[in-house]
């Protein structure tokens, strides 16, 4: 705030007076003996007071503020004298004052009366200085409740969409302290003129008075608080340097900033089709096998082009072809396919070679694995990918991308690249089994506004598997297990939460986005080079028909396979969901479909009335309860017909982390929490069902397991095999995982809890067979 020259000189001007009256009144008996000359000099006083107060003719601030004589300059006019103005400092009145008498009768009553209004104006005016100091304070105490209430709505934002977001201070004190505990204040207090003009304004640890501020008029030493000035104001004596100067340094490191930034927009243009190219060809060619970027040059792609057509920025080159086209089937990329291809080989001699039909799989079934949590993340299956602060709400991959931004392409690709690789599948072929089911989400083929995934980069590793499965002659069933909108609202379809697909305000425009998707993926794969590997198609991984309306999910499910029929996806068994709505519900629907098989799948875990059984128990039912019903869906006089399990498991408890979702606990120990509440299980459900029920020894690590746990496992897997296989065969879940061995079909072969050939067992549901188990404890 500008100084007001005026207001300085009014203070100044009460000083002497107080001087005199106190000198005056101290002296008056010494000099009572000279009271005619006091009469004298006490008129020429009052004289003088009454000019002093008379408006005078300098300028407001004309010059005479710095000299205090002139502050008590008078004139002879007044007088009828003709002699030149006089000036008299305070000093010289005090000294006259003390030489000469006590005032004449009534003047001394006159005198007290003027300075005591003189006080109370000053008093007044101090009165002022303290309402002006209080009313800063005040705005300043109701912009921080203005900033407090715009955080609180910006917290509640965050909360109604899901996430608690935790607010950390930059500093560590406070800022009414100055920052005496430590840090910088959060922002720069602004104090008023007349606080800094009388040395009042506050800081921690200052000497200058009030609250503590040192020095005076445009900033001070001392505190942590400090007052910008209008300009630049001065530098010990001097104009502040540059550097010294906040606004112009900011300046300088927002044009550093912008500069920074072009320079790697440029490069990120620019090096791809020039230099960077080569490095990173340089870095891949020693980890790739079979094809590498050795005989490709960086000008032989064009400028521009995508990066899922671009080798030189792909994680991964093995086993790809590197020659740049642009070409498409089904409006699909061919990009990294070679041209050939060889359907000789045969997963073992229990199966047919690839160029062999394979026959009746009511009489020959499928024994394959999952390669899940791959293309289609599932957190319980990497939970590496999900290791975050909970109360970020990263829950599955639509909010995974969401929070890593510009960076969930480098994640997920080297995910891509390392958790599935060549040797996955060679370990399948060896295991005996002869089928793999790839999971794969609708973002390989397209995205959608508001869509945070990460576009075609796994379509690219979805046909160099099927290559390798070719080459170890293990036929594929393609999974799509996520759909447009989420077909179920649960974390393995892309996004946790509302089901949008057939169903809310884009239910019909995602089931058509879904049939669009279909009507890609089967031209491309209606070529000849996938005739006899593509056993198995899936139009929709576990559409929830509990809650959607079943019946225009049965009219979507024959829509899609009469596309894809049309396309010339001639020969593979169309798949789709049981939906859970109980497979007696299936007889007689969707008859007219031809080649069609319906895909179940079977847990006892996720059932309440199903994982107390004990151990004998959880193998007794699989013989019996699952068998039961898997002839009676064969049969179709009771069910749909051709049956098939996609998906099942060795697992006899839910306590893998991240299992039942992230942060929603699990049943065995009771500790099952819902967001909406409907399904809690708050009663432990281990076979104990007590305060016992544990889940350390479930997430044990294989190494742990005691030989009679192992037996049950093995006997367990068996137990489902044999049941599984009175209908169409089956697919494990999965084939490997980060840290939860019950359910990896690699880690259980290791720990030999599984049968070392999927087609040479030692148990085929004798029950018995089966043992008691009693040495085994039910609460784990």
């Amino acid at each position: 705030m500008p100084r007001d020259p005026s207001a300085n000189r009014r203070s100044r001007s009460r000083h002497p007076d107080l001087d005199l009256h106190h000198d005056g009144y101290r002296d008056q008996r010494r000099h009572r003996r000279n009271s005619s000359a006091a009469a004298a000099a006490a008129n020429d006083y009052q004289q003088q007071r009454r000019k002093k107060r008379r408006p005078t003719s300098t300028p407001r601030g004309g010059g005479n503020e710095g000299n205090v004589g002139a502050e008590y300059q008078t004139s002879e006019e007044g007088a009828g004298s003709s002699s030149p103005s006089q000036t008299l400092s305070a000093a010289a009145l005090a000294r006259l004052n003390r030489e000469n008498a006590a005032p004449a009768r009534g003047g001394g009553r006159r005198g007290d009366r003027e300075r005591t209004r003189e006080r109370e104006r000053g008093r007044e005016r101090e009165r002022e200085r303290e309402r002006e100091v209080e009313r800063e304070r005040e705005l300043r105490r109701q912009r921080r409740r203005e900033q407090e209430r715009e955080r609180e709505r910006t917290r509640e934002t965050e909360r109604s969409r899901g996430y608690e977001i935790v607010e950390v201070s930059p500093t560590r004190g406070d800022w009414r302290d100055g920052g005496r505990e430590g840090g910088n204040r959060r922002s720069k207090r602004v104090v008023s003129g007349p606080v800094l003009e009388e040395g009042k304004g506050g800081g921690g640890g200052g000497r200058g008075g009030g609250r503590g501020w040192t020095g005076t008029r445009g900033g001070w030493k001392g505190g942590q608080d400090s007052v910008p000035s209008e300009k630049e104001g001065l530098w010990k004596g001097k104009k502040r340097p540059w550097y010294k100067q906040k606004k112009k340094l900011w300046i300088l490191i927002g044009v550093c900033t912008v500069l920074l930034i072009i320079i790697i927009i440029v490069a990120a243009v620019v090096v791809p089709k020039a230099g960077s190219g080569e490095e990173k060809r340089d870095d891949k060619s020693s980890d790739s096998s079979g094809g590498n970027l050795e005989g490709i040059s960086p000008e032989s792609i064009p400028e521009g082009a995508p990066s899922w057509l671009n080798p030189f920025l792909w994680e991964d080159t093995t086993d790809f072809n590197l020659t740049y086209t642009d070409e498409t089937v089904g409006d699909l990329p061919v990009m990294g396919l070679n041209t050939d291809w060889d359907d000789s080989a045969k997963a073992n001699d229990h199966a047919p070679a690839l160029n062999e039909p394979w026959g009746d799989y009511a009489k020959r079934p499928a024994r394959g694995v999952n390669v899940g949590g791959w293309l289609s993340l599932e957190p319980f299956i990497t939970p590496s990918l999900f290791n975050y602060d909970i109360r970020l709400g990263i829950v599955d991959e639509y909010t995974l991308c969401r929070h890593l931004a510009r960076n969930c392409e480098s994640v997920l690709e080297k995910h891509y690249a390392t958790f599935v690789t060549e040797d996955t599948f060679r370990g399948i072929r060896d295991a005996g089994l002869d089928h793999v089911r790839i999971p794969f989400s609708y973002w390989a083929v397209q995205t959608y506004a508001g869509d945070p995934y990460l576009f075609r980069t796994s379509w690219r590793y979805l046909l160099r598997a099927i290559e390798w499965c070719r080459r170890y002659g293990l036929r594929v069933n393609l999974d799509l297990h996520g759909l447009p909108g989420s077909q179920n609202g649960w974390n393995h379809s892309g996004r946790l939460g509302a089901i949008n697909w057939l169903n809310g305000t884009n239910g019909a425009v995602n089931g058509k986005r879904s049939l669009e998707i279909h009507d890609r993926l089967s031209k491309f794969f209606a070529q000849p080079r996938y005739r006899n590997i593509i056993s198995h198609y899936g139009l929709a991984n576990e559409p929830r028909m509990t809650f959607l309306d079943s019946q225009e999910v049965l009219q979507w499910t024959a829509e899609a396979h009469a596309l894809v029929r049309k396309n010339g996806v001639s020969d593979a068994v169309i798949v789709f969901g049981d939906g859970f709505r109980g497979l007696g519900n299936w007889q007689g629907e969707l008859t007219g479909l031809d080649r069609a098989a319906l895909d179940v799948h079977q847990y006892v875990i996720f059932n309440t009335g199903q994982i107390v059984f004990n151990h004998s128990e959880k193998i007794r039912y699989a013989c019996e309860g699952w068998t039961q019903q898997t002839l009676e869906s064969m049969d179709r006089a009771t069910g749909f017909g051709p049956t098939l399990v996609a998906e099942w498991s060795q697992a006899d408890t839910d306590c893998a982390r991240h299992l039942t979702n992230v942060g929603w606990g699990n049943r065995w120990t009771g500790t099952y929490i819902t967001p909406d509440g409907t399904g809690d299980v708050t009663e432990p459900r281990c076979p104990a069902k007590d305060s016992s029920c544990s889940c350390e020894q479930a997430n044990a690590p294989a190494n742990r397991w005691s030989d009679s746990y192992k037996q049950f496992l093995k006997l367990f897997a068996e137990a489902q095999m044999s049941s599984f296989e009175k209908g169409w065969g089956w697919f494990y879940w999965v084939w490997d995982t980060e840290d939860a061995p019950q359910w990896s079909y690699k880690k259980g072969l290791e720990a030999g809890v599984l049968p070392a050939k999927a087609y040479e067992r030692d148990f085929d549901c004798d029950l018995s067979e089966i043992p008691s188990f009693s040495d085994l404890p039910e609460n784990y």
